[in-house]
């Protein structure tokens, strides 16, 4: 992705596109979205063949043209040219020369002699280039006063670009509208805000976001913006074929179409697809029929589920499917789909140990716990804990066996009087009583005698 003249010097300093070291063309690189490699540049024409008079040249945002070399001027790759314009002339870069112009050409189906092919009229000099930056500098602040001026007419239409001619004298304002909007109040207002020739250009959705650029929901810079070079026709029959959720929220771009990368993958899925059944076929079994709920393209599974019973789905490959078809052609009824499930063999699952010490992606997911919880959570797994029945199980499944409480044991007396004899009670004699019922007994004058 190089012009001709990009090199390095012996000192090992880049040359760049004869801008002291830098690229000043746009070519190099991803400079430029349509940027082509002349890999034709270093051959030698044959005997008798002339040089191809047509150029492709850049403008802003992409654009290109051809433009015919009529005065044989020394032209390469990188140089800046003034070219006839309508009217007046516009400043551009080449982009491309050689024979692979004729490639370019028979690509959009231009011919030689088509009016599109205008003429070069010279290399642009320095004050052809500081006319043409002056003009660009003006696009910004040109596009916000004309966004004004549409919000003062109130016409339904979004004002999305400015691009201004290499002489200063036109521009070209790009809009998008739904509907046909009638602006000749507004060129009057532009022309005389301005002191320019205005031309007023309808582009689509997708131009739009070609030209403006951005970032997708994959990440990376739009496919249109970089190097997508022709829209084609996207429906949503590319996402049923790939088996996506019609999800217009997701299926949609930036410029509010589906997205173009639905047909990149598009020819894959369709040649992986001619081996499967129609998702419109019933499966005949001894249990009932069965239909279709949704398939794994490059698993080659498909499940179904009985019409009947439509809360269970069963997963068979696509070579059981196959052969309950060759069954049903011949009028037999297959064996039911319980059985075709159980065949399949489970994938083991591998937990892989954490060996480098990577953070989890979800170790930000659960909410945060006060310090008081968490301490309160420690505390309950340093108890042991008591199994509530003892007739419940474990995780080992071993039935646990809760633990009684051992009695208490009882208090032993006092001993005071272990030597002394026990006191002996004569026949007929009344026994006698504690000294409780003594102490309950005794008279509150303090008499300590009993009542005989």
């Amino acid at each position: 992705m190089a012009c001709g003249s990009c090199g390095t010097t012996e000192n090992g300093v880049p040359r760049g596109c004869k801008s002291n070291g830098n690229c000043g063309s746009g070519t190099c690189g991803s400079g430029s979205k349509l940027a082509v490699f002349d890999w034709l540049s270093n051959m030698t024409l044959p005997s008798g063949e002339e040089r191809f008079n047509i150029y492709e040249v850049r403008f802003k945002n992409g654009r290109k043209h051809f433009f015919k070399n009529t005065e044989n001027l020394p032209i390469s790759m990188g140089d800046i040219i003034a070219v006839e314009g309508s009217p007046g002339h516009d400043i551009g870069t080449v982009s491309l020369a050689g024979e692979l112009v004729k490639v370019q050409m028979k690509k959009r189906k231009i011919t030689e002699d088509h009016e599109d092919v205008k003429k070069i009229y010279r290399k642009a000099s320095q004050r052809d280039i500081d006319v043409w930056q002056a003009a660009r500098a003006k696009e910004e602040e040109t596009q916000r006063k004309g966004r004004e001026i549409l919000g003062r007419l109130g016409l339904q239409m979004k004002l999305s670009d400015v691009e201004y001619q290499g002489d200063g004298n036109k521009a070209t304002f790009y809009y998008t509208a739904e509907s046909r909007v009638d602006f000749r109040q507004l060129i009057r207002d532009l022309a005389g805000a301005f002191s320019i020739r205005v031309e007023m250009k309808q582009v689509g959705a997708r131009q739009e976001a070609a030209r403006l650029g951005g970032i997708g929901s994959c990440g990376r810079e739009l496919c249109c913006s970089t190097w997508l070079t022709d829209f084609r026709k996207v429906s949503t029959s590319a996402a049923r074929y790939q088996q996506l959720s019609l999800n217009p929220l997701k299926l949609a771009g930036q410029c509010g179409k589906l997205k173009c990368c639905l047909n990149f993958e598009l020819d894959t899925y369709l040649d992986a697809l001619k081996d499967f059944p129609k998702q419109d076929l019933v499966l005949k079994t001894e249990k009932g029929d069965a239909v279709f709920v949704k398939m794994d393209i490059f698993k080659n599974h498909l499940w179904y589920t009985y019409s009947a019973e439509r809360f269970k789905w069963f997963r068979l490959t696509l070579e059981q499917v196959q052969e309950i078809i060759e069954l049903n052609k011949n009028n037999e009824k297959s064996i039911s789909l319980e059985e075709y499930e159980s065949e399949i063999e489970t994938p083991v699952k591998v937990n892989f140990e954490d060996a480098v010490g990577q953070d989890s992606l979800t170790r930000f997911d659960a909410p945060k716990t006060s310090k008081r919880k968490r301490n309160n959570r420690n505390r309950n797994k340093r108890k042991k804990p008591v199994a509530a029945n003892a007739n419940q199980p474990n995780a080992n499944g071993q039935k646990l066996q809760q633990k009684r409480k051992p009695k208490p044991k009882p208090k032993a007396r006092p001993k005071n009087n272990q030597n002394q004899p026990k006191a002996q009670v004569k026949e007929g004699s009344a026994p006698r009583k504690n000294n409780r019922n003594r102490r309950n007994n005794k008279p509150k004058n303090g008499n300590n005698t009993q009542e005989k």
